[in-house]
């Protein structure tokens, strides 16, 4: 499930910050649902700290230790008042109900196996409220890209970052596509200009295509109310980048 991936938890916020279109986002979801919220893969708490910010009570339910503990010391350096639980999102119980479940920034897609995917639909199922939503994003394979996937390593700039130790810092990926499982194969290498490779991680994605989330999710007892193709909530297209499903249980 890519935990060695997540196992320094301020590494991948100088690698993915920002998101202020998605945080909107579901922050605007929040204040529509109103109540209480969950998200599942919660990682440092991008989008449930501000949620929490808004007023609305928040759990996060994460994996990977290190990245509950950064989420804990944000939430706790912004005086937000977060809880924080540290699971797998195959298979949990929290032992109450929330408003709005969410599962934001691919998180889903480390759920390698579509039975892992509707044993986590199932779970979450249980832990939603009369008149509660899931609300999740995941990206829109393009198999153009998935068949360049080649093994060659290539420089991503549009990654690069600035290290406050180790100054600017490059990363550098290299991706096979196995077409039978759905899943990327990737070896992510960040580099310093004096130092080579000082981090070198594996990450595995799995694929989930247009026709297929809507079967997952109904094999998990829920069903797609509303389907958008970015975060202004444009239609989705075939040549839309992102699936942003909001569900309902059936």
């Amino acid at each position: 499930m890519g935990e060695q991936f997540y196992s320094d938890a301020r590494l991948y916020d100088r690698l993915f910050p920002g998101g202020e279109q998605a945080v909107d986002f579901y922050r605007a979801e929040a204040d529509r649902q109103g109540g209480s919220v969950l998200e599942l893969g919660s990682g440092t708490g991008n989008k449930l700290i501000p949620i929490a910010s808004d007023g609305h009570p928040c759990t996060g339910l994460e994996l990977s230790p290190d990245m509950v503990a950064e989420a804990r010391r944000k939430a706790d350096e912004r005086g937000v008042d977060v809880e924080w639980a540290q699971g797998d999102m195959r298979r949990f119980d929290l032992g109450r109900t929330f408003d709005l479940v969410m599962i934001a920034a691919n998180s889903l897609l480390h759920l390698h196996e579509a039975d892992d995917v509707v044993d986590c639909f199932r779970s979450l199922r249980r832990h939603m409220a009369p008149g509660a939503r899931l609300v999740l994003d995941v990206f829109n394979p393009s198999v153009r890209m998935l068949a360049q996937a080649d093994g060659v390593r290539r420089r991503r700039d549009a990654l690069s970052f600035v290290d406050p130790d180790r100054g600017a810092v490059h990363v550098d990926v290299a991706e096979t596509y196995d077409a039978t499982a759905q899943v990327t194969h990737g070896t992510w290498y960040f580099s310093s200009d004096s130092e080579t490779d000082f981090v070198v991680l594996p990450l595995e994605i799995r694929s989930i295509f247009p026709q297929e989330l809507p079967l997952l999710v109904s094999l998990g007892g829920l069903r797609i109310v509303e389907r958008y193709g970015d975060w202004t909530r444009a239609p989705f297209t075939a040549g839309a980048a992102l699936q942003l499903a909001v569900c309902e249980p059936v």
